[in-house]
This record gives C-alpha cells, structure tokens and sequence, in this order.
C-alpha cells in the first residue's frame, strides 16, 4: 500500500512538473512565433514548425518531420486503441457482478441523478454569467477575416437517442465515437449474463475479465512511462501552433469561458462533493487534480479515462463496480465542461450575428446544449463541432453567425483542453456521490 501511494504521488508529481514546464515553453514558443512573424523572419517559424509541430497528415505537410505532432498522436492513439474494450469490459462486469436487479436500478438512478444535478448547477452558472455578458454587448464584436463555414451539418439533437441502441454490432466495435452505443451493448451482456447465472456463463465472464486485465495493464504502462512525456509535448505543440492574432477578436469569449469553467472545476465540483457525500472536498480536490491536468493536457476524455478509473478506485476509495459503471457513462453523458463552453459560445455568436436573445430562448438554449452534450462523442475539438447542432436548431445561421462560428473552431483549441478536465472531474465526483449513498466507499483511502 506504501508502495503504491509512492507511485501515485510520483506520477501526480511528474505530471505536474511537465504541465508547468509544457506551459512555460508554450507560451515562449507562441512569443517566438510572434517575434519571427513580426519582423519578416517566417521562414525561420516555418523551419521550426516543419521540424518539430507540423501535423504530418494535412496537405502538403509531406517533407515535414513534426517529431512534437508525432510523439503526441502516438500517445494518445496508444490510450484510443483500448477504448472500446475497455469501456465494454468494465461495464459488462460491472453490471455481471451486481446480482440484484434493485440495486442496479438504484444504482443507475442515483448516477443519472448525480450527472443532472452536476448539469444543472453547470448551466445555470454558464446562463447567468453568459446573459449578463452578452447583455452588457460585450459580445457584440465584429468578426472579419474569415471566411463562413458550417463544419458540421445540423440535426436534431433527439438523434442522439437513435444512437443508443445500435443496428450493426460489428459496425459499433468499430468506432471509438459509438460509445453510447457500447455501453448499451455492456449493459446488455452483464444483465443477460446475470439472468443466466454464474454456471452457464463463467468461461464468457472468465474471458472478458482476462481482457479487462489486459487492458489495465497496458494502460498503466502507457500512462506512467509516457503520460508526462506526453503532456509535455501536447501542451507545448498546442500553443506554439495558436498566434495572437487568432486570440484578439473574441479575447472577452476566451476570458468570460475560462473563468466560468475554473471557477466550476475548483468550487463548483468541491461543492457537490461537500454537499452530496459530507466528506472533505480538499481531499478530492487535491487527489483529482493529476487526472484534470491529463484531461488538459490530453483533451479527451476517452484518453483520461484509464487514468481516472485508477484515481478514483485507488486513491478516492470508490469500490470498482461503481467506479467501472459510473465513469464510462459518465465520459459519454456528463459533459459538463462542454455544456458550459457551448452556452457561451451561442451567446457569444448571437451576440456577433445580431440576433436577441429572451430568457424564453435562453431555457431553449440550455434545453438544447443538455441534450447535444449527452451526444458530444469524448474526443478533441468534438465539442465545438457538436455547436453547429444547437446553432441550427435556434436558427443562428446566417452569414455573421457563420463567421462567428469559424472564429470559435479556430481559437476553440485551449478552451477545449480545459472543458475536458471538468468533465472528467465531474465524473469521478459523481462516482463518489452513488460511492457513498450505497456505502461502497471506502473513507479510509479517501481521507488518506
């Protein structure tokens, strides 16, 4: 036990040096960047950027080294590889090894409660601060530069229902973004299975338990070895590829974003955790805090999960069943961070387009970023992809709200790195809420 808090403390403590040290030479890149640029010296940025944060994939990038860019998907392809079969495995066991029917109809009622109430308190946050901003005009900038783009088609945000249950089985194995659709194929199975009973289906339960210890084991190699190294090069690559320029015209968007989803993430979660469960919320706070870094860091949710499973079972004392059914949902349906961000950025882009906003429309917004949430797949830059959806369904398509639009997928980047560390946040403090109430939650590792 002694040994493995070492570990973790090293791992948070590695994690952190390289956050710093990944902003630090981020920012001292973007100022270079800047610097070349300004005083007719691109070709020398254009050398630097070729070498070492060049996306090797975009046309024309053929000669181009990118070690930064590589690096960085490397290790992010390496925690996507094991998505699905770790989502499916650990709720499948997860519901196998919960035998009675009523707790887990209980269990799964105090989770979808916990993700609304978490939900709840994140829009009226992002609504109120978001009206008062845009009420002021602060919203009311003049986009110019860019040319109108829809980058997504809009659709009824009730289609994320549809994806639920899925018509081609191998088609959703398939695809890390059919993760609501996994995750109803793992409920099924663990329930099917516990109809079943134990004789009938060991060598199947054996068998997705042995993979599910697979995976456990890749990933705590990938993160531990790699994980700092990673953060490093993501959050350095990130920033020196952004210029002021793209920051400039929408300055009062990226703030008012900023400060509404840090205040969420350091009082907001704390709160519910103090709230819901009486326990320290300084304890979560300081032990959660290595898996937003990640979550920053990695800007996917998926990519975080493994690390938060084993944060929150080993160091938060969150028993495993709830941890492993609680936390894949959660990566799916509890998008808190990104509820903030869209309600913003609608605001943001009515505010720009011209168009008024009542508080009738207000509801409609929120109404419309809860449901676009719970279909917003766990992956990067997802979340202002997703926007397009709720622009369509209040009608904001014109030609300035299009502008405004491209503006937010251009400078969306750092704004989506920091949504993703709520989001994985709110996971766990969830977990640690349904933990509690069913007294699977061991107070000893928490307060430790």
């Amino acid at each position: 036990m002694e040994n493995q808090k070492k570990t973790t403390n090293s791992l948070a403590r590695r994690m952190g040096i390289s956050l710093i040290c990944g902003l630090a030479a981020g920012l001292l890149l973007m100022m270079l960047r800047e610097n070349l640029n300004s005083s007719g010296q691109e070709a020398v940025w254009k050398t630097i950027n070729s070498i070492l944060f060049q996306d090797i994939t975009a046309a024309g990038a053929e000669k181009d080294l990118g070690l930064f860019y590589i690096l960085g998907q490397l290790f992010i392809r390496s925690l996507q590889l094991v998505i699905v079969p770790m989502v499916f495995t650990s709720i499948t066991l997860a519901i196998g090894q919960i035998s009675d029917t009523r707790a887990l109809g209980r269990i799964s009622f105090k989770t979808i409660g916990g993700f609304l109430v978490c939900s709840a308190m994140a829009l009226v946050l992002a609504c109120g601060a978001g009206y008062m901003i845009y009420s002021a005009g602060l919203f009311n900038i003049q986009v110019d530069g860019l040319e109108g783009q829809a980058g997504s088609t809009g659709a009824n945000p009730l289609n994320v229902i549809l994806s639920v249950v899925p018509s081609n089985v191998a088609a959703t194995f398939s695809s890390n973004t059919s993760v609501l659709a996994i995750v109803f194929l793992a409920v099924t199975l663990g329930l099917c299975m516990n109809a079943l009973g134990e004789e009938r289906t060991s060598v199947l339960k054996k068998l997705i338990t042995e993979i599910n210890d697979i995976v456990v084991v890749f990933l705590n190699y990938v993160v531990t070895k790699f994980g700092p190294i990673a953060i490093f090069v993501l959050l350095s690559r990130t920033f020196a590829i952004y210029g002021i320029h793209h920051l400039k015209p929408a300055m009062t968007y990226v703030v008012a974003t900023t400060i509404l989803l840090l205040a969420f993430l350091f009082v907001g979660y704390p709160l519910f955790v103090a709230a819901s469960t009486r326990l320290n919320p300084f304890k979560f706070a300081s032990k959660i805090l290595k898996v937003a870094v990640f979550g920053f860091s990695t800007s996917s949710s998926a990519a975080t999960l493994p690390l938060n499973v084993k944060t929150t079972v080993e160091e938060l004392g969150v028993d495993e069943k709830i941890a492993s059914f609680v936390l894949p949902l959660g990566m799916t349906i509890n998008m808190n961070g990104t509820a903030i961000m869209q309600v913003v950025a609608t605001l943001f882009i009515a505010g720009c387009a011209g168009y008024d906003v009542t508080f009738g429309q207000l509801v409609v917004v929120a109404l419309l970023v809860l449901i676009a949430s719970v279909g917003t797949p766990a992956a990067p830059g997802a979340g202002a992809i997703i926007l397009f959806t709720i622009l369509s369904g209040l009608g904001y398509v014109n030609d300035s709200a299009l502008l405004a639009y491209s503006l937010i997928l251009a400078i969306n980047r750092p704004i989506e790195m920091l949504l993703t560390a709520l989001n994985v946040v709110g996971d766990s403090a969830a977990s640690i809420y349904v933990a509690k109430s069913e007294g699977m939650l061991d107070e000893t590792k928490y307060n430790a």
